[in-house]
């Protein structure tokens, strides 16, 4: 029993630790991002065109997942719109 359970918490820390995104991984996700921005911002000088409607790539505006993990979800305690008139 007690070797199931030393296995199960072996285990489950193992999970744990392989999710951890590290500082490099993190710094290399940043920086690909980063670059994929540049380029399309080169290429909106390039050509300097608005795009609209359907010619717009919306898909590129899209937020990566993996950096929703790390903000902070803001707490309101009292929302009275009332005391903002007075």
């Amino acid at each position: 029993m007690i070797k199931i359970l030393i296995l199960t918490t072996f285990l489950s820390s193992l999970i744990f630790a392989s999710s951890i995104e590290t500082k490099a991984e993190k710094k290399l996700r940043i920086e690909k991002q980063l670059k994929k921005d540049i380029e399309k911002e080169k290429k909106f000088a390039r050509e300097q065109t608005f795009y609209s409607g359907a010619n717009y790539d919306l898909s590129s505006s899209e937020v990566d997942p993996k950096s929703l993990e790390h903000i902070d979800i803001i707490e309101v305690d009292d929302l009275d719109m009332d005391s903002v008139y007075d």
